[in-house]
């Protein structure tokens, strides 16, 4: 229900949020692809193990990624410098994108401050096998 409760939000939405927001909803899936979509505080969000750490929305002159803590921002403020933010949401402008390195960085520092520990893709953990026993 949370996927077709965020295709609605997006719906109604213009071009070019709707595209921007999609994108950005489709690289939060590849950062994450065991979140679960679900609406929190009435703006489309990601949910992992019970905890929402992504998320975001649009409003009248910017979108806004949604880290759902007061304190990913903060803790990223020198990779965060050219965007305007508050304490708790970060925005953009939908004719630029969120870069998908400085999402990943998002992610995994809300993650860290969750205490979530990410699974590693598949082809990572069979990487990592390989390297070990190769003693590499």
């Amino acid at each position: 229900m949370a996927a077709t409760d965020i295709d609605a939000y997006l719906a109604h939405l213009t071009e070019p949020e709707r595209r921007a927001l999609n994108q950005l909803r489709s690289d939060i899936h590849a950062v994450l692809p065991e979140a679960q979509e679900c609406i929190s505080y009435g703006m489309p969000a990601f949910r992992v193990h019970g905890e929402v750490v992504a998320g975001f929305a649009a409003f009248k002159n910017h979108l806004s990624y949604l880290p759902h803590s007061g304190s990913v921002l903060s803790a990223l403020a020198e990779d965060l410098a050219d965007y305007e933010m508050t304490k708790g949401s970060l925005h953009f402008p939908p004719d630029q994108p969120l870069p998908r390195a400085l999402l990943q960085k998002l992610v995994a520092t809300r993650l860290r401050q969750a205490g979530i520990h990410q699974a590693q893709p598949a082809h990572e953990d069979a990487v990592r096998r390989a390297r070990d026993t190769d003693g590499r």
